[in-house]
């Protein structure tokens, strides 16, 4: 189901609760809603109104979710200008060219641990949502 995009920061601000298999319709949700934002590259579930720790993003034009995403390493830092679905405004930050994050995939209604490095947009897609899930805001 498509859900409206959340602007009040103190919810915002608020870090998620782990994520289980029971969290699948926030991941469709989330898909949903991504696939129905011209401009938008990627959300976090308290983004939609959820608390818990799914995100998803556009991988190749197709919507890659991850739930309870951990940047285990990262190389590399520098600045760059990040905006967002729920700010309006712009904002400096730094972000790592590489990383290496551990994360959950929902595999048969079950979550099933996963590793994955991620290089360039995409490392600051994960990094940006990762984040929104710590409750930090750019």
């Amino acid at each position: 189901m498509i859900k409206e995009i959340v602007k009040d920061e103190a919810l915002l601000s608020q870090p998620c609760t782990p994520a289980t298999a029971e969290d699948a319709q926030v991941a469709q949700d989330l898909i949903d809603t991504l696939a129905s934002l011209d401009e938008a590259a990627c959300l976090a579930a308290n983004q939609i109104g959820s608390t818990t720790c799914v995100v998803a993003f556009a991988d190749d034009e197709k919507p890659f979710v991850m739930f309870n995403p951990v940047m285990k390493k990262a190389l590399h830092p520098s600045k760059t200008v990040e905006a967002c679905l729920s700010l309006d405004k712009e904002s400096t930050v730094t972000r790592f060219e590489w990383i290496a994050v551990t994360f959950d995939e929902l595999v048969d209604g079950k979550l099933v641990p996963r590793k994955q490095e991620f290089q360039g947009w995409s490392a600051q897609l994960v990094q940006h949502m990762i984040d929104h899930c710590k409750g930090k805001l750019i």
